[in-house]
């Protein structure tokens, strides 16, 4: 009695676990290799050869030679000691927020510091008046944004072209014919893939 009743649960268990956990994937990972191969192999991008980046995953520029992305929260093991944690900017096995509310004391005082290290790398910007954009002090839900809003990223015209020795219109022109526009026009919002930006300026100064 027992027995018949669980046969037919079993037997269904087994079956949509089959369907759900590998005919399904595995159909829909083949369907997509098929249709989008690019953005199903993870949007990777080459150079010469070698895998540089992903335009889906940031990456930490800290020189002033290059466009800088927005912070991340990121988190990972200390080399040193692997019992304890840090920050590991763009690590894309540990995705996640710093999940700090607007009335954090933590996060009031990292922005701080954020904010100040912006106006001593940008002095140029800061003089003629420039505003800095949100996205260049506040972390994103991921915490591997690769994008930039287009202020963010014109924000910090002035001192890569410093930095390069490069005409500052040359530059400007630059990030504006790497904005994205919304997606069908309206999903979404104008960004800047900063890995593609960089690129870019790397061509521009050769």
């Amino acid at each position: 009695m027992v027995l018949s009743q669980l046969r037919p649960a079993l037997v269904l268990f087994l079956l949509l676990s089959v369907l759900t956990g590998l005919v399904y994937p595995l159909g829909m990972t083949a369907l997509s290799a098929l249709i989008l191969p690019e953005k199903a192999s993870g949007s990777l991008i080459h150079d010469k050869g070698w895998v540089i980046g992903s335009s889906l995953i940031g990456q930490d520029f800290t020189s002033p030679r290059y466009f800088h992305g927005r912070p991340s929260a990121t988190m990972g093991p200390d080399p040193k000691d692997t019992t304890r944690t840090v920050p590991t900017p763009y690590n894309a096995a540990a995705s996640l927020a710093s999940n700090a509310g607007p009335t954090s004391r933590a996060m009031i005082e990292r922005i701080a510091q954020a904010t100040a290290t912006l106006r001593v790398d940008n002095p140029d910007a800061m003089a003629r008046g420039w505003r800095i954009p949100i996205d260049l002090v506040t972390t994103s839900a991921s915490g591997l944004d690769p994008d930039l809003s287009p202020g963010a990223a014109l924000f910090q015209v002035l001192r890569v072209a410093k930095a390069r020795n490069l005409d500052e219109e040359r530059v400007r022109h630059l990030v504006l014919t790497q904005i994205q526009q919304p997606f069908l026009g309206f999903l979404g919002e104008p960004h800047v893939n900063v890995l593609a930006l960089n690129r870019a300026l790397d061509r521009l100064a050769q």
